[in-house]
């Protein structure tokens, strides 16, 4: 599913925390900026699903964020890595990332392209670097975006207070792979906003975090709270400019 909520704009960006008040250039307004004006890129993600053995859809979204956050720390995707260049491509043009599914053969020639498999309690996400829009490798690109659906065969558990929590906006209805993609945005956002002692310790902890929907009668709050915040450009599913995801690490809090 694609989502793109715009980026910042270097390898290691700290993109400020978002408000109404934002500049044109912001990493989340919808309407086009200066950044729709370099080539474009996609980072994309393919999540493992086969018919006899779906993944659960929060363990889905949670991998899936985990995933962004390891290749956004990748050795390759920094300095004079392999990875560099595209990743540096990538957020300097609008912040792309497109989820598609796989199974059997499918899923087996995805995992022969370079890219790092990210595996949960029941869910495998590849994450590949940075590809042009335009540009996809041909294993990738024949993937289905549709037919995410996933569910959870039980509610999650309430999160650990001490644990990064992506919360989503409890008015939207996303597809799973939607979801991933806003997750994807979210963990990117909470890791731009961190100190680089904060990167370390949640990178050397191996990136928990927890995706959970917002309580309702706390969701006002999360998107006044100054904490990092995704707006959705709207090119699939929900409108121009909605507010999908607000990333709720405890190190950001106020």
């Amino acid at each position: 599913m694609t989502s793109d909520p715009t980026p910042a704009t270097s390898a290691a960006p700290a993109a400020p925390a978002v408000d109404d008040s934002a500049p044109q250039d912001s990493p989340f307004r919808s309407e086009r900026t200066s950044r729709d004006e370099a080539r474009q890129f996609v980072l994309p993600l393919v999540v493992h699903i086969e018919k006899s053995a779906p993944p659960a859809r929060t363990d889905a979204l949670e991998t899936a964020a985990r995933a962004v956050l390891v290749i956004l720390s990748d050795e390759r995707s920094l300095g004079d890595g392999e990875w560099a260049q595209a990743m540096t491509d990538w957020q300097d043009a609008r912040i792309r990332k497109v989820v598609r599914r796989a199974r059997g053969a499918e899923w087996r020639r995805a995992e022969a392209l370079p890219g790092i498999t990210v595996t949960g309690k029941s869910a495998e996400v590849r994450v590949f670097p940075p590809v042009p829009l335009d540009g996809w490798p041909k294993d990738l690109g024949r993937l289905q975006v549709s037919g995410t659906d996933l569910e959870d065969p039980e509610p999650p558990m309430a999160a650990d207070p001490s644990t990064p929590v992506l919360r989503l906006n409890p008015d939207l209805d996303m597809s799973a792979g939607k979801a991933m993609a806003q997750a994807g945005h979210g963990a990117q956002l909470a890791w731009w906003e961190l100190s680089d002692e904060g990167r370390t310790a949640w990178r050397d902890a191996g990136f928990p975090l927890a995706v959970r929907t917002a309580d309702p009668s706390h969701w006002r709050e999360l998107t006044t709270s100054g904490l990092p915040m995704v707006r959705d450009a709207g090119f699939t599913e929900i409108a121009p400019g909605s507010c999908t995801v607000v990333a709720d690490h405890p190190a950001l809090r106020g």
